[in-house]
């Protein structure tokens, strides 16, 4: 009986000091009454507490929590039914307004996510819904976390996963958007073919320009031919008549020249004669011959 006493005391003072330690996780919150009333909260780490009288009531995550919104049928502003499903994120910053502020504040979240969802998609077009889902998502969550901070909790984002129209919508939707497609791709083509008349005019334009410079290049050398060639003619012309010149002032010169001007004159009527069944004879046959006969003269008193 001694000695079964002092183990019953040693289980005793076991018991007290395991209830009186509470040893808090990281990222967790406790809440601890006293007497059934809110004491304190309990943080991360070792906490110690009057066993019997004091108690842990609320164990809450200081972790963010995500969480599906069930689905729901929205009426858009344009009377269309759209059914809608989301995702919401929160986070306990509050525990003993976690605790107290709500006998349930997930569903009371939840809930009133739906409630502000559909109130958000109403004030919109079906359109519209598609082309502001970061509009819809920030309103969601600025109606969210202006009533949950009653409860202690921050909502941090809301996301729409999926927002599905019915099938009537999504075939009407479907063809507007081949009709679109349709649409751009004419406009498409049209440009194209708008520009490929633009780049045939701009080349044909090219081409004349470069044609008209290459005609303009050829006359101009054509003209410097000819003028280089006419004043090679006149500069021989001048060269010649200047050697016949100074030949006439020498000795035997003047009978030269009026050799050489005879045998053009008779070679010019060979010619006629050759090319033309009509001869025209000059009016004085006299000069002719006394042309010859001087010529003929003048060629012996060469031999001689």
């Amino acid at each position: 009986m001694e000695f079964t006493f002092p183990l019953v005391i040693l289980a005793i003072a076991v018991m007290f000091v395991l209830q009186a330690v509470k040893v808090v996780p990281q990222q967790s919150a406790w809440v601890l009454e006293r007497f059934g009333k809110y004491n304190r909260t309990l943080l991360p780490g070792l906490n110690i507490i009057i066993p019997f009288i004091d108690r842990v009531a609320y164990r809450h995550s200081l972790k963010e929590i995500p969480m599906d919104v069930p689905s729901q049928v929205c009426i858009t502003r344009d009377n269309t039914q759209l059914q809608v499903d989301g995702v919401i994120y929160f986070q306990v910053t509050d525990p003993m307004k976690a605790s107290y502020g709500s006998s349930n504040f997930v569903f009371a979240i939840t809930q009133l996510a739906q409630t502000s969802l559909r109130s958000v998609i109403g004030k919109l077009e079906l359109d519209k819904t598609f082309e502001e889902r970061d509009l819809i998502n920030t309103q969601v969550v600025n109606a969210l976390d202006e009533a949950a901070s009653n409860w202690g909790v921050k909502v941090l984002r809301y996301e729409i996963k999926d927002l599905v129209p019915p099938a009537e919508i999504l075939r009407s939707m479907q063809a507007q958007i081949t009709a679109e497609r349709e649409k751009r791709a004419l406009i498409a083509a049209s440009e194209g073919r708008k520009q490929e008349q633009i780049n045939i005019a701009a080349g044909e334009r090219e081409a004349s320009i470069q044609r008209s410079e290459g005609e303009k290049q050829a006359a101009i050398n054509r003209a410097e031919g000819e003028a280089a060639a006419i004043l090679a003619i006149a500069q021989a012309n001048s060269q010649a008549l200047r050697q016949i010149g100074e030949a006439s002032e020498t000795s035997g010169g003047m009978n030269a020249v009026n050799l050489k001007v005879a045998e053009q004159y008779v070679a010019a009527f060979q010619n006629m004669a050759k090319t033309s069944n009509t001869l025209i004879v000059p009016a004085n046959m006299g000069d002719l011959s006394t042309l010859i006969t001087g010529a003929m003269k003048m060629m012996e008193s060469q031999k001689k």
